[in-house]
């Protein structure tokens, strides 16, 4: 399926309908992966669609399909685009790519000078990241907002960012520098060519490494 076949535009009142479907769609979504996401109700998601600070992607006969919104944290001086997801209906049709580039560049039109930053554990999201300029970074180069690292405690892996002192955990975190802050960037300049496999190859490990602490850290407490 093709993008043609899609309507990807910013959210507006309109789409306010879809908000349960798009809520109970990123849990279900979350729990297959066997990973968390902060948990927003439908009522967040609404009033993102109300702000101009959503994407929503519908097909031509006007279903449901993807969904991603924009959250600013620091005063503005980080964005992220946080609960990307798409319909289980048209997953595998390039759509994801296309509501990230959608995101993208409306988190640019409204917050020009704001570093845009994601985690997560998935390698597509880290390709298609890469490909719109994100690098991977270490987590101390993401906005110290304690808000922001609130939103983890809903994650099944909040005990490994907590045994970490917020410095890593699963998820690979990537950031984006807008061009008039290039000189003030301390991001990693490691360049993944847009390669799948390196970023599939990332997620292995982070996943080994931390499992194993996880496992490790269980048997200790049963000793005890």
């Amino acid at each position: 399926m093709t993008k043609s076949q899609f309507i990807i535009q910013t959210a507006g009142v309109q789409h306010c309908k879809y908000a349960e479907t798009i809520v109970d769609e990123m849990a279900l979504s979350a729990k297959a992966r066997g990973t968390g996401i902060a948990k927003r109700s439908p009522d967040y998601i609404i009033q993102k669609m109300m702000e101009g600070k959503a994407v929503i992607a519908l097909s031509k006969e006007g279903e449901w399909a993807g969904f991603c919104y924009i959250e600013a944290w620091g005063h503005g001086k980080f964005v992220a685009n946080s609960g990307l997801i798409v319909s289980p209906n048209f997953r595998k049709s390039g759509l994801a790519r296309e509501i990230k580039k959608a995101v993208f560049k409306l988190s640019r039109s409204k917050f020009p000078h704001a570093k845009i930053f994601g985690l997560t554990t998935g390698a597509a999201v880290m390709k298609i990241n890469s490909e719109l300029g994100y690098v991977p970074v270490s987590y101390s180069d993401l906005t110290d907002d304690e808000e922001f690292w609130k939103g983890c405690q809903s994650c099944v892996n909040y005990e490994i960012l907590k045994s970490k002192n917020r410095q890593n955990c699963l998820c690979t975190a990537m950031l984006y520098v807008p061009k008039d802050q290039k000189k003030k960037e301390v991001a990693m300049k490691k360049d993944f060519g847009k390669n799948l496999n390196l970023f599939e190859r990332l997620v292995r490990m982070k996943r080994a490494v931390f499992t194993g602490i996880k496992k490790k850290t269980i048997k200790t407490f049963e000793l005890i």
